[in-house]
């Protein structure tokens, strides 16, 4: 049952406001003044909370200055028998969901604190879902490299500088791509991933930079690429070792100049992004060999992070086998399995050539293949060649 505080100083209009929610089954609350309000609503976790703005004490637009302050979950909804359209678009402006003026309409009320609830529930779902993709990337781990890592991104993070990381493929490049952007100035704003591998060459420069209507058969209409995308934000270039030549001397100029033009234009389009690249390739290697630019990896170099292979970090195996049996239990909706401990010895002595996916894949295989606890007889079984 949802939970409504009405802040009000005229006791008449609180109690008949109240009767009507209480009809419609809601669990109701009233304060007498705005300081009474601001108390009532920060202890108790009110869905929805109905404020006057001429009050006693704390007026209206003060009690909502403080609430958001507070960082409040409730959705503010304020009521005023002497307001206009100015006062109501200031109290929207300053974080109120709607205003209501007196008297108030019984059905426009209603359909105001219905409209409110859809907002708080959003609001949660949203956080929640935040929360587990937030927990679905995290760094999973408390060996000496990884630590090394993790001082490593809290340094860089805070920065603008651009990051290259290196690692074969399953080692984890992509976390700590999302880790320096969670933990970065960016972190509200987009991060945008472009698998450069996964891309054809043909399309690379439409995917990064987009296109004009007609710049090229299927150029139906005007489409922003991922540099626009991730305006304000961070762009996370993953296997740029795969990118052609010309898309790389486009993604220098980028870099260089903060400007971008799309594939059949020729307006110059600023961009303010933060670029972190990841390969599994040596590039200075592929520098040599003529398929990398060393202008381009000299640009995107300015902070280099090596992710260890799964093989390095062994002591990091049972932490996650411990976060996998978990995620994968929730995935089927099963209970957490346990694994003994010499299964995981087992595991320890394997040749993760895969690295943490192939660990991820193995997890997964013994789930579905063995009893209630996973032992040494199923590793030797499923895993171990």
């Amino acid at each position: 049952m949802a939970k409504i505080l009405i802040i009000d100083d005229e006791k008449a209009i609180r109690r008949s406001i109240k009767e009507i929610l209480e009809f419609e089954k809601y669990n109701v609350d009233e304060a007498e003044d705005g300081q009474a309000g601001l108390d009532m609503a920060l202890k108790g976790n009110y869905d929805v909370i109905l404020s006057d703005i001429k009050m006693p004490k704390l007026d209206g637009n003060e009690l909502l200055a403080k609430l958001m302050t507070h960082g409040t979950n409730s959705t503010l909804i304020m009521m005023s028998g002497h307001g206009s359209i100015d006062t109501a678009l200031d109290a929207v402006r300053k974080g109120a969901f709607d205003y209501l003026a007196k008297p108030i309409d019984l059905n426009r009320l209603l359909v105001s604190i219905r409209n409110a609830l859809d907002k708080t529930n959003l609001v949660a779902e949203t956080k929640t879902l935040k929360k587990k993709i937030s927990k679905s990337y995290e760094m999973i781990g408390d060996s000496k490299a990884l630590n090394a890592i993790r001082e490593m991104i809290d340094k860089v993070a805070p920065t603008d500088a651009r990051v290259l990381i290196t690692g074969s493929n399953g080692s984890g490049k992509e976390l700590v791509a999302r880790e320096i952007h969670s933990k970065s100035t960016r972190a509200s704003a987009p991060l945008i991933e472009v698998n450069c591998a996964a891309i054809p060459s043909e399309l690379i420069e439409s995917e990064l930079f987009g296109h004009e209507k007609g710049a090229f058969t299927s150029a139906v209409a005007t489409r922003k690429g991922k540099f626009e995308l991730a305006e304000g934000g961070t762009i996370f270039l993953d296997e740029i070792g795969d990118m052609s030549l010309s898309a790389q001397a486009k993604v220098l100029r980028a870099l260089q100049e903060g400007k971008i033009t799309r594939v059949g234009g020729d307006k110059e389009i600023s961009v303010d992004v933060r670029v972190i690249a990841a390969t599994n390739k040596n590039l200075l290697e592929e520098v040599e060999q003529k398929n990398f630019r060393l202008d381009l990896y000299h640009r995107l170099g300015v902070i280099l992070i090596h992710v260890p292979s799964l093989n390095d970090r062994k002591d990091d195996i049972p932490l996650l086998v411990d976060k996998f049996l978990e995620d994968i239990a929730a995935e089927y909706g099963q209970a957490k399995k346990t694994i003994e401990k010499k299964a995981i010895e087992a595991l320890q002595q394997h040749n993760w050539t895969g690295n943490i996916r192939e660990l991820r894949n193995v997890v997964e295989r013994l789930i579905i293949l063995s009893d209630k606890s996973i032992s040494v007889n199923d590793v030797n079984a499923y895993v171990l060649p």
